[in-house]
C-alpha cells in the first residue's frame, strides 16, 4: 500500500472510530443496550486498526505521523482505558457508560481535528487545546447527563484549557516577514543584454473568443486563446511589450520554465508591480536555452491563466551549432526538414483546449510534437499509430531516449514533453485524457489501459554534475486553519503557514542546493520553482536510474517524497509555489532569496 493510500485510509479509520465510539455513547444515554454495545465494540476494533495505520506512516516518515504519534495516539489510548473497560463489563445500567464512550469519541474527534485543521507541524500548544476541548466537553456531558462532574475533573479541564492559552494553540506562529523587494520599472539587467533582434507586442484585455462552435468570454493577449505564440532562435535577444487594456486586476508576464533575470520574471509585488490598465512594461532578455516553453500572467494567475492569458514560447538553435540543446542529445531541428506541432493543453470556460484537427503528413517525415500543459491538474497524453520516443521534458533533451509504443505519459501543470516519430504510411492521433487533439488521418485506438511512463526510469543515465550539497531545506505540504489574517481561511500550506507567512528560504550564490519535498496532503501538488530547473535525485527512496531528469514542473502525488538540488546560479528573489494555481493562491507559495 502507497503511502498516500495510508493517509487516506488512516483518515477514514479515524472517522469511523470517532463516529463508533459517539454513536455508542449516544446509544447508552437512551438506554439502547444493544447497539450501544455493538457500535463500542466497533469503536474499540476500528482504534486499534488506526494504531497499524499509525505506526505505517511513522515507517515511512516522521512527516506522515508527528500529531498522530505525539496527540492522536494518547488520546486513542485515553479513550480504550476508560471506555473499554465499561464495555468489557458490560453494566447492567447501559445508561452509566454514556459519558465514558462519549469521552472516547470527544478523544478520537479532537484527535481527527487536530490532523484536519492543523497538520503539520506539531506543537504542544494543540497538543493541550485538544485535550482541554476533550476535557471540557466530557464535563458538559457529564452534566447534561444529570452527573455532576467532580471537583477535580473541573478544576483539571480549568488547568488545561489555561495552558492551552498561555502556551498558544499551535494554530498561530510569529510569522516571517515577507521579502522586502522594490518595484522597478527600468531594471539596468534588461539593457545589458543588448539590442532586441526578435519584437512583439502582447495586448492583455477582455474578449470573446469562439471555442467549440460557442461564444466564450475570456482575458486575452491581442484578442486570441491562446495568445501568439512567441519564437526565437538561440542568440536573439527578445523584447516583448506587454499593454494592458482593461484588465482591471493587472497583468505580467511570466517565462514559465525559462531562467530569465529575476527583473524579467514577472511576479508580482516581488520583480515587478501588475501592469495596470492602461499602462505597459517591456520585459527584454537574451534567448539562451533550447526547447518548449510557455508564458502566463502572474498577476492573480490563478483566474488570470484560467480565463486565457497564456501562450507559448518556443527557442530553436542557431542553424550553424548543428541543434546543441540544453542537455546532453537533443536534436530540436525537426523545423528544418520536418513538422514541428505545439500543443497546449487548456480548459476555458470548461471546454478543453486545443480542438481537434487532421493535418496529413507524408510517410518519412520527422515529427516533434511539443505537449504543453497549461492547466492547473495533470493530463494523460497518449500517441497512437507509431513508436516515439520522448525527446525533452521541461525543455531539457534526455540522454539515450528509447522508442516506446502503446504507452502513455502524464504532464504536470505547467510541464512539457517533445514526443518526436518518423511518420508512417498508416494514421497517427495524439489523445489527451481519451480525446483525439491531433492527427494526421482518421485512428481509432482504446489508449485508457496503456501503461504510464516514468520519466525516473528512461532513457540513459549520467552521473550528477556535482558531488556535494552545501544547503538544504525541508518543505512539508499540507493544508490547516490559517488564523494570521483578519478572517480565517483553510489554506494549503508549507511547514504548517500559509503564504505570505511561511519563512523564506535563503541561498548563497554558488552554493549546490537540495529540496526535500514532501507531500501529506490528500491533493496532487504540481512543484514549480521559478528561475532555476532541479535535477531530480530521488523520488520515494528510489534513486532517478534512467536520464538526468532536469525540470521546472513535477507532481508530488500524497504521501510522496522527493529529493531534488540544483545550482544556485541565477540571483534575485523568486516564487517557489505549488503550480495548482487555486493552491497557490489560497497559501502554497514563499520565496527563494540570495544573500
Amino acid at each position: 500500500m502507497s503511502v498516500g493510500s495510508l493517509l487516506v485510509a488512516d483518515l477514514v479509520i479515524a472517522v469511523l472510530a470517532a463516529a463508533g465510539w459517539l454513536g455508542g455513547g449516544a446509544a447508552s444515554a437512551a438506554r439502547r443496550r444493544r447497539p450501544a454495545l455493538g457500535l463500542a465494540a466497533f469503536a474499540l476494533l476500528t482504534t486499534v486498526a488506526r494504531a497499524v495505520t499509525i505506526t505505517a506512516l511513522a515507517r515511512a516518515g516522521w512527516w506522515f505521523a508527528a500529531e498522530k504519534v505525539l496527540i492522536a495516539a494518547p488520546l486513542s489510548v485515553a479513550a480504550v482505558v476508560v471506555a473499554g473497560p465499561r464495555l468489557l463489563r458490560a453494566p447492567a445500567d447501559i445508561r452509566s457508560a454514556a459519558v465514558p464512550l462519549l469521552f472516547a469519541g470527544y478523544a478520537e474527534v479532537g484527535a481527527l481535528l487536530v490532523t484536519v485543521l492543523h497538520g503539520y507541524p506539531v506543537s504542544a500548544g494543540v497538543g493541550l487545546l485538544a485535550v482541554a476541548g476533550v476535557v471540557t466537553a466530557t464535563g458538559v456531558t457529564w452534566r447534561v447527563l444529570g452527573a455532576r462532574p467532580s471537583g477535580t475533573v473541573s478544576r483539571t479541564a480549568v488547568a488545561v484549557a489555561v495552558a492551552a492559552l498561555v502556551t498558544g494553540t499551535g494554530l498561530v506562529v510569529t510569522p516571517a516577514a515577507a521579502p522586502a523587494v522594490p518595484h522597478r520599472h527600468d531594471d539596468a539587467a534588461a539593457g545589458a543584454v543588448g539590442e532586441p533582434t526578435r519584437r512583439f507586442t502582447l495586448t492583455a484585455g477582455t474578449a470573446t473568443v469562439g471555442v467549440s462552435g460557442r461564444n466564450v468570454a475570456a482575458w486575452a493577449f491581442n484578442g486570441q486563446v491562446p495568445g501568439p505564440e512567441l519564437t526565437a532562435t538561440v542568440g536573439d535577444v527578445l523584447e516583448v511589450t506587454l499593454r494592458n487594456r482593461d484588465i482591471g486586476r493587472g497583468v505580467t508576464l511570466h517565462w514559465h520554465g525559462y531562467d530569465v533575470p529575476n527583473s524579467q520574471d514577472g511576479v508580482p509585488g516581488m520583480t515587478q508591480d501588475a501592469v495596470l490598465p492602461g499602462q505597459e512594461f517591456v520585459y527584454r532578455f537574451r534567448a539562451d536555452q533550447v526547447g518548449t516553453y510557455w508564458y502566463h500572467t502572474h498577476a492573480v494567475s490563478d483566474v488570470g491563466v484560467r480565463m486565457g492569458l497564456y501562450g507559448v514560447l518556443l527557442v530553436r538553435p542557431a542553424p550553424a551549432t548543428g541543434g546543441a540543446s540544453a542537455s546532453t542529445d537533443g536534436a530540436d531541428a525537426t523545423t528544418a526538414t520536418g513538422v514541428d506541432v505545439t500543443v497546449p493543453v487548456h480548459t476555458l470556460a470548461g471546454v478543453p483546449l486545443p480542438e481537434s484537427r487532421t493535418e496529413p503528413v507524408a510517410a518519412g517525415t520527422p515529427v516533434r510534437l511539443r505537449l504543453i500543459n497549461t492547466d492547473s491538474t495533470t493530463h494523460r497524453y497518449a500517441l497512437a499509430g507509431t513508436p516515439f520516443r520522448v525527446a525533452a521534458i521541461d525543455g531539457y533533451d534526455l540522454r539515450g531516449p528509447t522508442p516506446l509504443a502503446d504507452t502513455a505519459v502524464l504532464i504536470p501543470a505547467g510541464g512539457r514533453y517533445d514526443l518526436v516519430f518518423t511518420a508512417p504510411a498508416t494514421p497517427v492521433a495524439l489523445f489527451v485524457d481519451g480525446r483525439a487533439v491531433y492527427s494526421t488521418g482518421a485512428v481509432s485506438a482504446e489508449t485508457r489501459a496503456w501503461p504510464v511512463l516514468d520519466p525516473l526510469t528512461y532513457g540513459a543515465a549520467a552521473p550528477a554534475p556535482w558531488s556535494r550539497v552545501d544547503r538544504e531545506f525541508t518543505l512539508v505540504l499540507d493544508r490547516g486553519l490559517d488564523l494570521r489574517g483578519l478572517l480565517p481561511r483553510y489554506a494549503h500550506t508549507v511547514n504548517g503557514a500559509a503564504d505570505p507567512d511561511i519563512p523564506p528560504q535563503v541561498v548563497r550564490q554558488g552554493e549546490v542546493v537540495g529540496f526535500t519535498i514532501v507531500n501529506r496532503s490528500l491533493f496532487v501538488h504540481p512543484w514549480h520553482l521559478h528561475g532555476h530547473h532541479v535535477l531530480v535525485l530521488s523520488r520515494n527512496g528510489r534513486p532517478v536510474t534512467g536520464s538526468p531528469l532536469w525540470l521546472d514542473s513535477f507532481d508530488v502525488l500524497p504521501g510522496d517524497v522527493w529529493k531534488v538540488a540544483f545550482l544556485a546560479d541565477n540571483p534575485g528573489t523568486w516564487a517557489n509555489h505549488c503550480h495548482n494555481l487555486p493552491h497557490a493562491d489560497a497559501g502554497m507559495m514563499l520565496h527563494l532569496m540570495y544573500s
